[in-house]
């Protein structure tokens, strides 16, 4: 809200900027501009200036005016936040318990984006305008141009087949002129019926009953289809559906891995690229999208869970891919939910959100069986493939020979799949060589210096490196401890010790190794990703980031290490996490041609995880989860928040939390359990204590921890004291 104060003639203006404060600052509007909610602003904050945006709050007219700053700059050239948008920032901000302006500054990311881009120079030919003589080379410029169209310098040249000089000869001889072009054409618009997919019955009948969601308000549909049945063809046709009604759409992918193929896909349907958000397209590239999609010229973006906070001019569709997957919860700064926050979104602005997976959440499958949300079953998968035969390796009978990792049936069921041609996927979750590097002699265990964790071997990198704060330093000689020589050893496997065992095992075999910290980044992901696709590799070691969204049409086999790994810590949403991750990664064996097999290596076969698996009985296992969350009152039937304190003193900490702990206000709806030493005790030099508040599901939690933390020991020394509401992960 603005305020004029007739005395002095001025208006002033409340600003939201990106700092952790609980509301905005009150400044005054420069003569001659007009500001309204929701434009952009460059404001004086202390020493320095920062990025803002007039807000929707009365300003504080009792401040004197002549004591105000005046707001530095404004951005005349950026459309104003929508209503929608601050509505949306501000709802965040009060469920997360965050402040408004770290909320915001997920909006504003950057302030290349707020400023149109600078165009670039050009040349074209001028009318009429002939050289003095025509050479070969000057003719390949002028057949170029005969389009009428600018070009770069650059561009016209290896376009014509030219050097640049040939381009300034044609200059100098006034047969062409400098221009000046647009940084960047607007990009080109997707075509509805470019190649639209036959569909099968199932997934005719989805479309038809998510099309009909539009023009009905916010409703949230769940696509809960087998791997390979089809998913993202059908909420393909839901984005075609929202393009008709000239909305824009966003997809919200967990991995970047993902974004690929994905990519790919969506040029087969709709005739071009959709753009791109996540950390690792460039500086002017996210300016570019930021900007095309205030404006709308962005029609489509696929992305990680940041671009939940682009400025969309005309937002009328929200999918979430994958939606099951712990990587749309965003641990730092504010923790935050992308999957439940775009129901969110899509609820203050009134449009339908679709939620797609194999192996939907808990919270999801709920929400569905009480009708808040609309379900569509794909039972089947599109190509009429049957799913994979799974087999459990007992590891206490029939496990590997000392020193080794892949049981004997395995190893032949790999054999096997080579012999014939096809491809085996090892799924091991667990990065580089070996966990844990000891010595022999006097039993040093190498941990990192600033964590409570070991340092994982990466042989391939000759380094130990903490996987929790990026902490790396070379693999020695000899043993920092007892100086022993050669006394260093390897336990346990990472993916990098397993391509070594099936190296040995499999010489002739093109082996591939995909993690997300080989050298080479994402690029050489993507690579590697294609390769894959395209039967370039006989046998892949992968990590988690194989186990989703990917469709390898060779992949006929699939062994995972060790099934076990994920049920060893006390997640309550162990079980479920396991459930999704294996079914997801066996779910790649077979998807085109049926015939997979799935091998589970595990101590456990008894594990009702195992079974469920075994039997292909999801429903059961569902009920059965479902069931135990109930009784526990667990999400989605009870409300968690977790409190974590952390310092770089651990008895201060400690000390804090209990103190924090007796403070907590009395109530009996609320079960408050801790302090208690976080299962990751100590993280880039800070140690952690962690309390979690429980109570049933209509209980207003924010505001207890509102109430508790307002009249509670405030965090002084160097501690630090983070709001987890809905946490998914307890290290």
């Amino acid at each position: 809200m603005l305020f004029d104060d007739p005395d002095f003639q001025e208006t002033i203006a409340s600003v939201l900027v990106p700092v952790a404060v609980a509301g905005a600052y009150t400044y005054k509007v420069p003569p001659g501009k007009s500001v309204v909610p929701g434009t952009i602003v460059k404001v004086p904050l202390g020493p320095r200036e920062v990025i803002g945006a007039v807000w929707d709050i009365e300003p504080d007219a009792a401040i004197n005016p002549k004591k105000l700053k005046t707001i530095s700059h404004v951005y005349d050239t950026t459309p104003p936040l929508d209503a929608d948008l601050r509505r949306f920032v501000d709802w965040v901000a009060n469920w997360t318990l965050g402040a408004p302006g770290m909320v915001l500054r997920m909006v504003l990311r950057s302030e290349e984006a707020l400023e149109p881009e600078a165009p670039v120079p050009g040349v074209r030919r001028i009318e009429g305008a002939e050289p003095e003589r025509l050479t070969p080379a000057r003719g390949r410029v002028l057949a170029t141009m005969e389009d009428g169209f600018a070009w770069t310098k650059s561009g016209l040249a290896h376009a014509a087949g030219v050097s640049t000089s040939v381009i300034d000869g044609l200059l100098q001889q006034e047969v062409l002129e400098t221009v000046l072009m647009p940084a960047a054409p607007p990009p080109p618009k997707p075509q509805l019926d470019y190649a639209q997919k036959p569909l099968t019955p199932a997934q005719q009948v989805a479309v038809d009953g998510l099309t009909a969601c539009f023009g009905k308000g916010s409703t949230v549909a769940l696509i809960d289809g087998v791997t390979g049945s089809g998913k993202t063809e059908v909420y393909f046709e839901a984005i075609a559906e929202a393009l008709r009604r000239g909305k824009q759409t966003l997809v919200l992918l967990p991995e970047i891995a993902l974004t690929e193929q994905f990519l790919r896909r969506f040029e087969q349907r709709f005739g071009v690229y959709p753009a791109e958000w996540h950390s690792q397209i460039t500086v002017k590239n996210r300016s570019r999208v930021w900007r095309g999609v205030a404006s709308g010229d962005v029609q489509v973006v696929i992305g990680a869970r940041s671009a939940l906070f682009l400025p969309f001019k005309d937002l009328g569709l929200i999918i979430v891919d994958e939606e099951h997957d712990a990587a749309f919860k965003q641990d730092d700064r504010v923790p935050y939910s992308a999957r439940d926050m775009a129901v969110v979104r899509g609820h203050l602005s009134g449009f339908p959100v679709i939620l797609a997976s194999a192996t939907p959440s808990v919270e999801s499958i709920v929400n569905a069986e009480v009708g808040r949300y609309k379900l569509f079953e794909l039972p089947e998968r599109a190509s009429g493939a049957a799913l994979p035969e799974l087999t459990a390796i007992d590891m206490r009978q029939d496990g590997p020979e000392r020193g080794r990792w892949l049981a004997p049936g395995l190893v032949q069921g790999i054999a096997s799949t080579y012999a014939e041609g096809g491809q085996s996927l090892l799924f091991l979750n667990r990065r580089g060589y070996a966990p844990l590097t000891l010595c022999r002699t006097c039993g040093h265990r190498f941990q990192c210096a600033h964590c409570s964790a070991w340092l994982v071997e990466h042989r391939f990198q000759k380094k130990l490196v903490c996987h929790h704060c990026g902490h790396q330093e070379p693999v020695p000689k000899a043993c920092p401890s007892c100086q022993s020589v050669d006394s260093l050893v390897a336990c346990g496997p990472g993916v990098e010790r397993i391509a070594e065992e099936v190296s040995e095992r499999f010489p002739q075999a093109r082996v591939l190794v995909l993690s997300s910290d080989i050298a080479g980044g994402p690029d050489r992901l993507k690579r590697e990703m294609k390769i894959v696709e395209e039967g370039g590799a006989d046998i892949v070691i992968g990590t988690q980031l194989v186990a989703k969204g990917h469709n390898f049409p060779l992949m006929k086999l699939v062994g995972v290490v060790d099934a076990d790994l994920g049920l060893a810590h006390g997640d309550p949403r162990a079980a479920e996490k396991t459930f999704q991750l294996l079914a997801q990664v066996t779910g790649r064996a077979g998807r085109v041609t049926g015939g997979g097999k799935g091998f589970l290596q595990t101590y456990n076969a008894d594990h009702p995880v195992i079974r469920a698996l075994l039997s292909s009985d999801k429903k059961a296992f569902y009920q059965a989860e479902i069931e135990a969350r109930r009784a526990a009152g667990l999400p989605p039937f009870g409300r968690l928040a977790a409190v974590i304190v952390s310092g770089p003193d651990r008895t201060f900490a400690e000390g804090f939390s209990r103190a924090l702990a007796r403070a907590a206000p009395p109530d009996q709806a609320v079960t408050l359990l801790g302090p208690a030493e976080a299962a990751l005790a100590m993280v880039r030099g800070r140690y952690r204590f962690r309390l979690l508040a429980m109570a049933p599901r209509q209980y207003d939690l924010q505001a207890y921890l509102r109430h508790w933390l307002s009249t509670g020991p405030k965090p002084t020394k160097g501690l630090r004291l983070q709001v987890d509401i809905d946490p998914q992960h307890f290290l």
